[in-house]
């Protein structure tokens, strides 16, 4: 087993921030960075936009080291309680050794780089790398929604390194496409192409590739690119119940969503297999439904996330359809 060298008491705790838009796979490669033999003690901090945190639901292994941050977003509305947080993860009597910070899939890293530039992180935490997650198959998948693409032009701004996710499933003038945008704004950032983030830890933790200048350029006035500090950017809806729903039914809705609808996901209880929850991932157009081998303590419920464009989606009409799927 590979292992890194702990930081020495009272040296700061090396942080990786995960970023990147709506349904890339950032959970899926925190997942990955998990299950490393890197023998590292890693505390977890998970930020949802909606009410309900679906993604920190779907981080494996480390229940009791999870911080849920969910119904905003830790690049502005919720930075002081990202500090917070990150303040009780260090408290600890067994103190993280590494901290994972998955953000929100609307976040721009700019107001998170900003929080540990604080009085009350700068000598605690030391941010050891950014990593920007892109699902091939839809970074130019909203041409009517090109504030989408300059968000994630944002995200890449700040990483130190892109994870080209989903390559399988893009065609060579998709990656061809990408590969143009990120070369023509971007100088020399390292791109890393993958299925299912399939990226070796060793090139993502304890690298030390984050440079503080960036939080120079991030922060002339305290301020950051980001649509939804000046007016909501983005609407989110969420459903739960402890009736059972329909697979079929639920696979139908998905894939007839409203068009405005950018991500839908949740952890759905079924009638065909309801010991087994069933995890909803839709991104744009495409449906992803697969089956975790228990609720882990959980108590057995759906709950359902969505995000969408503001005014585009009304909230009730969402409610009827997923109430169609019920037993």
């Amino acid at each position: 087993m590979d292992t890194f060298d702990s930081a020495p008491p009272g040296a700061p705790i090396p942080l990786t921030i995960l970023t990147g838009f709506l349904g890339a796979g950032k959970t899926t490669l925190l997942n990955r960075l998990l299950r490393g033999n890197h023998g590292l003690r890693v505390a977890v901090l998970v930020n949802d936009f909606g009410a309900i945190n679906i993604d920190a639901e779907l981080v494996v292994d480390v229940a009791d080291d999870v911080i849920s941050l969910a119904n905003g977003c830790i690049c502005c509305s919720l930075r002081d309680d990202l500090v917070e947080a990150v303040l009780r993860t260090i408290a600890r009597p067994e103190q993280p050794e590494y901290i994972l910070l998955e953000a929100s899939g609307v976040a721009d890293p700019a107001g998170i780089t900003l929080a540990f530039h604080t009085p009350r992180l700068r000598d605690r935490i030391r941010l050891d790398s950014i990593t920007c997650v892109l699902d091939a198959q839809q970074v130019f998948a909203y041409p009517n929604y090109p504030e989408l693409l300059q968000l994630q032009l944002h995200q890449i701004a700040f990483a130190d390194m892109v994870v080209l996710n989903k390559v399988d499933l893009a065609t060579p003038e998709q990656l061809q496409q990408i590969h143009a945008l990120i070369d023509h704004h971007f100088n020399n950032i390292r791109i890393v192409e993958t299925s299912y983030c399939d990226v070796p830890y060793e090139i993502l933790l304890g690298v030390g590739r984050f440079d503080p200048a960036a939080l120079i350029a991030a922060a002339p006035n305290g301020d950051h690119h980001h649509g939804h500090d000046a007016g909501p950017a983005f609407d989110t809806w969420s459903f739960e119940t402890d009736r059972l729903l329909s697979l079929a039914a639920l696979e139908k809705t998905a894939r007839k969503l409203p068009g405005g609808v950018f991500r839908c996901k949740g952890i759905v209880q079924t009638v065909e297999e309801p010991e087994r929850p069933a995890v909803l991932q839709v991104v744009c157009r495409r449906v992803d439904i697969t089956r975790l081998e228990g609720w882990a303590g959980r108590r057995p419920a759906t709950r359902i996330v969505t995000i969408s464009a503001p005014g585009s989606v009304r909230g009730d009409i969402l409610q009827q359809r997923f109430e169609a799927c019920v037993v």
